[in-house]
């Protein structure tokens, strides 16, 4: 697949993945708590709580869809293998680190107020697994980038 091709498919993808994060943040979250709030008038106080915190997760997830589209471009530009490709997926790295870490902090907190149920709390640990993982895997994309980045600037200098 060619570096343009290639390019276009990941901000298909990024697009995708910006709407889907969309629909879940702005639709899905308020109607389930909605109705979770209908169903349970005793849990009427903690509508507000928990979908402030909800939609503070979601910010580093969209800084990281913005970082990646900066990297679809890169490819487009055919720059896959250079440190600014390598500083990026850092980041992403640190977001989903960051946001991993924020999520499950925050069902503590939130458990310790007694606005949660220590079964979301034990829930919480699978979503912050699955951050720690994306956190890992684009740290080492990261480093395999800056060493492949450092291969090219080598030979671009072998006559």
């Amino acid at each position: 697949m060619e570096q343009k091709s290639l390019s276009k498919w990941l901000k298909l993808i990024i697009i995708g993945m910006a709407v889907c994060g969309v629909i879940v943040y702005a639709v899905v979250v308020p109607s389930c708590g909605m109705s979770l709030r209908t169903a349970y008038p005793e849990f009427s106080g903690r509508y507000w709580p928990w979908l402030v915190f909800l939609w503070a997760t979601g910010i580093p997830c969209f800084a990281a869809l913005g970082i990646g589209w900066r990297i679809a471009a890169r490819i487009g530009r055919d720059r896959s293998f250079t440190m600014e490709n390598a500083g990026s997926l850092k980041w992403i790295a640190w977001l989903a680190a960051g946001d991993a870490a924020f999520f499950f902090l925050g069902n503590v907190v939130l458990l310790l107020l007694n606005m949660s149920h220590p079964g979301v709390a034990l829930l919480s640990l699978l979503v912050a697994f699955a951050g720690v993982a994306i956190a890992v895997a684009a740290a080492a994309l990261s480093h395999l980038v800056r060493k492949a980045a450092g291969l090219q600037e080598q030979s671009d200098l072998t006559i």
